[in-house]
């Protein structure tokens, strides 16, 4: 299938101007520049849920930012805590404003939207670190939260469902439950090659050039830690017992068959899983869904199992 004619616009802007390589140009000019492509996908009114709180909550190298989305319902509800993508380097609390406002719209949860430490600054363990300790204090926290101790969730997307996938593990390992992980285009293999890197190289807006960079930046080039589950969960020993999980990837993306295969790989662990690659689309469409009604197709869809899954 071709790219979503909608998309497929934004790519021709997009590809028309030169793109540096990420590891030559400075991180606060990759983040302005990944805000103002941000904005001019966003909805011109924010999505309405029942109210929105800045606050911070412990962290190990001092207060993480969050940003708490309750949604209309008074009653106990789930909880979402979630983790942007954007490389490990970009990416903010604003830069999904949209999507953690639909998603406690749309699976009536709490949302904990992370604003985790960013590479090359706060290289690996940093953002792991950070997600993890949000994790367990909304875990330890419930009642502050959705208050339904047996619907907590993590959800991410591209580097932040990498981090999902690693905290789910981890909670696995930890015995403590998890309802739900929703992983959209996640990176999942520092390691591995796949066709999909070669058939989408570029002019996607995320290159193969972009991944092997930003990988760098965030876990280095040691393949201990390159190969640790917290930096490629695909790596991880065993799958058995983990929370279900919803995986979302896309026709035109590099990272597309990575996300598959950990798709399988839980599959074959007994996980519950539902996965599809969405025909059409590209890596981001998760923030694409206000311009492109098959982004939006796909957001549905893909909310629609995270809220079964929590219900």
């Amino acid at each position: 299938m071709p790219v979503d004619p909608t998309i497929a616009a934004i790519l021709d802007q997009v590809n028309a101007q030169p793109i540096p390589r990420v590891v030559d140009t400075d991180p606060e000019v990759l983040r302005e520049v990944n805000r103002q492509l941000g904005a001019g996908v966003k909805l011109t009114e924010p999505i309405e849920v029942g109210s929105v709180e800045n606050t911070t909550v412990p962290g190990p190298a001092g207060p993480i930012p969050v940003r708490v989305y309750r949604p209309t319902d008074d009653g106990p509800v789930p909880t979402v805590v979630f983790f942007h993508g954007g490389g490990w380097l970009t990416g903010d609390l604003d830069t999904h404003d949209d999507v953690t406002r639909r998603m406690s719209r749309d699976v009536n949860a709490v949302v904990v939207a992370v604003d985790y430490r960013l590479a090359p600054e706060h290289p690996f363990p940093a953002a792991y670190d950070d997600c993890l300790a949000v994790a367990h204090h909304v875990a330890e926290h419930i009642d502050d939260y959705g208050a339904r101790r047996d619907r907590l969730a993590v959800a991410g997307d591209s580097a932040g469902g990498n981090l999902a996938a690693a905290v789910a593990l981890t909670f696995r390992d930890e015995d403590r439950p998890l309802a739900a992980q929703l992983l959209v285009y996640p990176a999942t293999d520092f390691i591995g090659d796949y066709p999909s890197r070669t058939e989408n190289a570029a002019g996607y807006v995320l290159g193969t050039q972009d991944v092997l960079d930003l990988q760098h930046l965030y876990a280095g080039d040691d393949p201990a830690v390159r190969g640790s589950y917290q930096v490629s969960p695909l790596r991880a020993e065993s799958f058995t017992d983990l929370a279900p999980a919803i995986i979302g990837t896309a026709q035109y993306d590099p990272l597309r068959d990575e996300g598959d295969a950990y798709a399988e790989e839980l599959k074959n662990a007994g996980v519950d899983v539902f996965a599809r690659t969405y025909d059409g689309l590209i890596h981001t469409f998760l923030n694409l869904f206000p311009i492109s009604p098959a982004a939006d197709d796909a957001v549905t869809e893909l909310y629609a199992h995270l809220k079964e899954r929590l219900s």
